[in-house]
């Protein structure tokens, strides 16, 4: 044998000992792994699989056909509505599911449904891979239609690596004990398809008013778009996000061997039209409702619900994981079991809405969908305990089928003037302003524009002396108080310029949130997180989330006591509001306007009541004489009249300590010095990053109109001669 032959066989045994010891050292950190995890986890996870053999031991078949209705309460204990998916009406058995259903369903679910066992070994690969990458987060399932069946049938909502664990265990368990015929039954008898329609069959009736046997192919992959998910699917909102799945379902079950490419072509081709049945019409304080339970639950299995945010991308990676759990807690309303107690009195909150539609009464003109152009929202919070007691978000349509807009805590608009107070005043008072500081307000050259005492500023909504004010507190610190009190849609950008001292914002804001942040001025500066649900318990009583009603000192108790007083002065003589107040009875509150008159504001309190009211268009226009101080405060007044009767006239906080302070020219030397410096900038340099203004995604979108400084104008002084009402013609104002 030739040296190089030797040297290459010694080499090559060399590699192979080396290679064995490799592998050797594998399999023992294999096994160390192992029993690392048998005795940290170990117990837990036999435990698990003990629980899910239970579990599925106990089941039959009337399991997956039964429902628990959950049930809505007032502040009174009476029941305002029983929730149920109608699963129970509409169970349909295997032999009556056309088999396109099936087919549908498993092209697009769980391609290998008829070869495994109740899991995907490639798909928990992917899933566990995920694990580790994010750092043991659950962001993906891996889930077979007998893992869904499993968690929507046994399991809750919650997300983490336990419940994956005994999910996993509980489909093998399936599997063992129930055919895939059964399996499918009940999964497709099981599975939510948005808008309270529990299983297939509730589904057609619900928006096609068709029996199973009777829909086409198109229509029935229509309907299996859904349940991947509810909300972006929904048909009665995103009709276009359906009609998109649908088509990759049915190209799927071309590739399936399901169907053939004409099959395809005319299925693709068919116009789907809804022909919803006609819907319980639920109020605004349901729709409300129904919103908050549904966070309340998710709060309760440890979702942190986030207001501010240091970026756009922050944002949307938070909405993506909020919207995809609030879509899981969502379904379960209807078949949880639930008791939710709330603080709405519906005697209140038929006040409101009554009073919304009276005031808007002469405007009858409709948008296509025959809903009310001309819109508004109230929101009332009993001072004393900080809960939403009513909420109206638009005005009463009884032609109206199924769930409405809720502008009231759905819609964000621009808050004109109305603002001032939480950013721009309160922040003032607190760096040592009080309601006699004389504030000198210059114009872009440097020029004295106007000298005015904050008090006199605040009832006549001077916009000079705000953004004078503004510029000296700054647009981050006036912006964080709102951060503070959660406002959902401020954006980094709204921190940075000075169009925010008038209310010009990149989204706006919601009357929810204004009525919570007004209800703050209230209650000596302290904050509480608007919302209606005192506590939710399961069948059995037991409480499963309840509210602590938590407080945030926001403001300084001294400077919510000066700005009540100033803003009592705008319902006085010479105030913006002027003849708006309440017979025998303390109230403050103030007006927003903003350009062009597209949106109208009053937000003001008593001792016992805090009320926000907005009134404006869907779609963003011009309405001649709507102002603040025109029919959103008519709504204010008579609606606060009314909850008032019978109530004594009670003193609100008083003063805890304001010095004598002598004239401020807030404009100070070292800004006059950084003046030199610095290039001036104009009005519009300094206000163009707010960007145009958009509502929030909803079943109507609403579109805002751009938001600069110069769109503010100061609020009008009008004469009154009674109580109650101006004089002359409103639309004249």
């Amino acid at each position: 044998m030739s040296k190089k032959k030797k040297e290459k066989k010694k080499k090559k045994g060399f590699l192979h000992t080396v290679g064995k010891s490799i592998m050797l050292l594998l399999l023992m950190t294999v096994l160390l792994l192992m029993v690392i995890i048998y005795f940290r986890y170990g117990r837990d996870v036999i435990a698990m699989r003990q629980a899910a053999k239970l579990l599925v031991k106990l089941s039959n078949t009337d399991t997956f056909c039964s429902v628990q209705s959950s049930v809505v309460y007032d502040v009174n204990e009476e029941e305002i509505r029983s929730l149920s998916g109608e699963k129970d009406l509409y169970y349909v058995k295997y032999a009556d599911i056309p088999q396109q259903f099936f087919d549908a369903i498993i092209s697009v679910e769980d391609k290998k449904f008829y070869r495994h066992h109740g899991l995907d070994s490639k798909g928990i690969t992917r899933a566990g891979i995920a694990l580790i990458q994010h750092n043991g987060e659950i962001t993906q399932g891996g889930s077979t239609i007998t893992q869904q069946l499993a968690k929507n049938i046994f399991l809750t909502n919650e997300v983490s690596w336990k419940r994956k664990v005994i999910e996993a265990f509980t489909a093998l368990e399936l599997e063992k004990r129930y055919s895939k015929e059964q399996i499918l039954e009940f999964y497709l008898n099981n599975i939510y398809f948005a808008n309270g329609y529990y299983g297939i069959a509730a589904a057609a009736n619900g928006y096609f008013q068709q029996e199973l046997t009777d829909l086409s192919l198109s229509q029935i992959a229509f309907l299996c778009a859904i349940p991947n998910s509810p909300d972006y699917y929904n048909p009665i909102s995103h009709i276009d996000h359906t009609l998109e799945r649908r088509d990759k379902i049915l190209l799927d079950m071309v590739e399936e061997g399901y169907i053939n490419n004409l099959d395809y072509t005319i299925a693709t081709s068919e116009e789907i039209t809804l022909n919803m049945k006609t819907q319980i019409h639920s109020n605004y304080a349901e729709t409300y409702i129904y919103n908050q339970a549904t966070e309340a639950l998710m709060q309760a299995d440890g979702f942190q619900l986030k207001y501010d945010f240091s970026s756009d991308l922050e944002r949307q990676n938070y909405n993506q994981s909020y919207d995809a759990a609030y879509t899981e807690y969502q379904k379960t309303l209807y078949t949880g079991g639930y008791r939710i107690y709330t603080s709405m009195n519906l005697e209140t909150q038929d006040l409101l809405q009554e009073q919304l539609d009276d005031v808007l009464s002469d405007y009858e003109e409709v948008n296509e969908e025959g809903v009310f152009a001309l819109q508004g929202s109230a929101v009332c919070i009993d001072n004393v305990t900080g809960y939403v007691c009513a909420i109206v978000g638009g005005r009463t349509q009884e032609n109206i089928k199924g769930y409405t807009l809720n502008r009231a805590y759905q819609s964000p608009r621009q808050p004109g003037s109305a603002i001032k107070p939480l950013n721009v005043y309160l922040p003032a008072f607190e760096q040592g302003y009080n309601l006699d500081s004389k504030v000198t307000a210059y114009d872009d050259e440097g020029e004295e524009k106007r000298v005015m005492r904050i008090d006199e500023a605040v009832a006549r909504s001077n916009n000079d002396i705000a953004r004078q004010i503004y510029r000296e507190i700054t647009p981050q610190r006036g912006m964080s108080y709102l951060a503070k009190m959660k406002f959902k849609s401020i954006v980094p950008a709204d921190k940075e310029v000075m169009a925010g001292a008038l209310g010009g914002f990149t989204y706006g804001v919601t009357t929810e949130e204004m009525a919570a942040a007004f209800a703050a001025i209230a209650n000596n500066g302290a904050y509480r997180v608007p919302g209606c649900i005192i506590k939710i318990t399961n069948a059995q009583g037991d409480i499963i989330y309840e509210n602590k009603q938590e407080t945030t000192q926001v403001y300084d108790k001294n400077a919510a006591a000066m700005m009540t007083s100033a803003l009592e002065g705008v319902l006085e003589k010479g105030g913006t509001a002027e003849g708006y107040g309440l017979k025998n009875m303390h109230c403050a509150g103030k007006t927003g306007t903003t350009n062009k008159n597209y949106d109208g504001w009053f937000c003001g309190f008593s001792p016992y009541y805090t009320t926000a009211v907005w009134v404006g268009y869907d779609m963003p226009r011009q309405l001649k004489g709507l102002q603040g101080n025109t029919y959103p405060v008519r709504i204010w007044n008579h609606f606060m009249a009314k909850l008032h009767e019978g109530l004594e006239d009670a003193e609100f906080s008083e003063f805890y300590y304001m010095p004598e302070k002598e004239e401020v020219e807030i404009t100070t030397e070292k800004e006059e010095q950084d003046k030199k410096e610095e290039p001036k900038k104009t009005t519009e340099q300094v206000t163009e990053a707010t960007t145009e203004q958009t509502t929030a995604t909803t079943e109507q979108t609403t579109t805002e109109a751009p938001t600069t400084e110069e769109q503010f104008e100061d609020e009008k002084e009008i004469d009154m001669t009674t109580e109650a009402e101006p004089a002359g013609d409103l639309s004249d104002v």
